[in-house]
This record gives C-alpha cells, sequence and structure tokens, in this order.
C-alpha cells in the first residue's frame, strides 16, 4: 500500500529492512556485552559499589535532597521562562517598532550567550550587589541563568508558532471585526500552542538536565553534585554516575509522556464541532423556520 509521504517497500527493501535491523541489534549486544566486560575487568560490578544504593541513607542523604534542589530549580524556571517566552514572542511580532526592536534585541542577545555564562554572571552579580545569602545564592544564580537563556528560545519558538498558521486565520479574524489583541489572544495562539508543545517540551527537558551546570561550577547541591558528595563517601563513582543518569532518564520520560499525553487531549478536543443538537432542537428549529416562511408568505399575501 503507498502513502501520500512514501511508498511501500516491496520484497526487496522489506529484506534488507529486516538485515539492517538485525545488524543492528547484533552490533549493539556486542557493544553492551563490551562495556560490561571493561566494567567487570574494573571491578566495578561488585556489589559492595551497588549495596549502597538498597539502604535509605543513600536516597535520604543525598540523592533525595538533590532530586528536590534538582525539581525546584527546574520548576521555578519553568514557571517564570514559559510566561517570559511568550511575552517577548509575541512583542516580536508588534506592529510598533519601539516594542518590537527591543524585544528582539534581548531575544537575539541572551539567546547568543550560554546558560552557563549567564549562571557564572547572575552568580557574580549577587555576590557583589545583592545580600542573597550564600546557601541560597547558587539558586537564584541557577535559575537567573536558565530564565534568561530558555526564555530566549522559548519566545523563537513561540513567534515561529503562530507565523506557522495559515495567514487566512489573521485576515478571517479580521474581517469579522476581531482587534489584533482578541485575534492572538482568541484565535492563533489557541491553534499554536498545539504546534509548539513538542518544541516547548524538548526545552523543558533542557532546562532539567541544565540545572547540573549549577552544581557543577556553582556548587548549587542538584543531583549531579549530590552523587559526587555520595561517590566519594562510597567510593562507587561509575555506579553513582549510573545511577543518576537513569534518575534523569526517568524524569525526563514523565515529562514527555505528560507532554504527549496532553497534545493529544488537545487534538482531540479541537476535533469538536461544538455543542451536540438533538432530536427535540432540530425539530424546534425546523418549527419555527417552517413557521417563519409561512408568516412572511401571509404577511406579502394581505
Amino acid at each position: 500500500m503507498s502513502s501520500v509521504l512514501y511508498d511501500a517497500p516491496g520484497p526487496r527493501a522489506k529484506r534488507r529492512n529486516v538485515l539492517l535491523s538485525v545488524l543492528f541489534f547484533v552490533l549493539l549486544g556486542l557493544a553492551l556485552w563490551w562495556i560490561w566486560q571493561k566494567m567487570d575487568e574494573k571491578n566495578q560490578l561488585e556489589w559492595a559499589l551497588w549495596e549502597p544504593f538498597t539502604t535509605s541513607e543513600a536516597w535520604t542523604t543525598y540523592l533525595l535532597p538533590g532530586l528536590g534542589d534538582t525539581l525546584k530549580a527546574a520548576a521555578l524556571s519553568m514557571v517564570i521562562a514559559l510566561p517570559l517566552g511568550a511575552v517577548f514572542g509575541i512583542a516580536r511580532m508588534s506592529d510598533h517598532r519601539w516594542v518590537r526592536v527591543p524585544a528582539g534585541v534581548v531575544v537575539e542577545f541572551f539567546r547568543a550567550i550560554p546558560v552557563l555564562l549567564l549562571m557564572l554572571f547572575a552568580n557574580e552579580f549577587y555576590v557583589r550587589s545583592t545580600d542573597i545569602s550564600s546557601e541560597d545564592r547558587p539558586l537564584y544564580a541557577v535559575v537567573t541563568g536558565l530564565v534568561l537563556y530558555n526564555a530566549s528560545v522559548l519566545a523563537e519558538v513561540v513567534r515561529a508558532g503562530i507565523l506557522a498558521l495559515p495567514r487566512g486565520q489573521t485576515e478571517a479574524a479580521y474581517a469579522i471585526g476581531l482587534r489584533k489583541g482578541q485575534t492572538m489572544s482568541s484565535i492563533l495562539l489557541p491553534q499554536a500552542v498545539t504546534a509548539m508543545l513538542p518544541a516547548i517540551v524538548s526545552q523543558l527537558v533542557v532546562i532539567v538536565k541544565d540545572t547540573a551546570l549549577g552544581g557543577v561550577m556553582l556548587g548549587f547541591t542538584e543531583l549531579l553534585n549530590s552523587r559526587s558528595t555520595l561517590a566519594a563517601n562510597y567510593a562507587n563513582v561509575i555506579p553513582s554516575f549510573i545511577v543518576v543518569a537513569i534518575i534523569f532518564i526517568v524524569l525526563n520520560f514523565i515529562l514527555t509522556s505528560f507532554a504527549s499525553w496532553l497534545e493529544g487531549r488537545l487534538r482531540r478536543s479541537k476535533r469538536s464541532t461544538g455543542a451536540v443538537v438533538g432530536a427535540e432542537e432540530i425539530e424546534d428549529l425546523n418549527a419555527a423556520e417552517v413557521g417563519g416562511t409561512h408568516g412572511t408568505g401571509a404577511g406579502g399575501t394581505v
């Protein structure tokens, strides 16, 4: 069966695909076996190195508090960056030059600077210009850097999502008398959200992962920083890296799964045609239409 996008593979293409799939899984199995062998040679598979993760002390003292700080920094950054990015994205499409140009300058400036540099700059700013305590300063610096960078990226995502809509949507809104603000809030943004959702979720995943930069450079006690303390106490560097990597994978999988569910729900809701009219309502409408027609005809003959 052929599709609009591609032709269905024939017998030779099917055999080639099966062969490539088998080859891929064989190579993957060999790579995993090689990694397992090297770890075994270096005694990284000994139970003594993995045993701490079966006790509550490793989790309650190191990993869970670090995970809590990671989620805290990521949540604060998301809550601030999402609306800020939407505002700057819409501002970049303003008809007023005094709004459009400054918004563009801000977005392009912070989007071009590495997020780590923004964190370091924010940390120095808080050290020299504020009275924030040394305990809270890493959190403020991490959140500031993440917000400035990701809000700029999200602004471009919002702008691209709105510009990707058919121009007829805007023209139809103007034709029925809607102002630009009403068109944006009632017509364009609701439609663009579904198209933008995958890109937005990808950027939220980046926020979760970039919290680790604060732990490495600023001493922020997030998950990766807590892992280093745990590894120093239990001498299990490689196992601790593997466990933390699995935790990050689970976090991001939960986030993307929720986004996929939300996207599907939004798409299903947009398929609705509005209120359902029952048989009684249809009969009433028909009766009113017939009555109105007869009334007009009678009035015309009188």
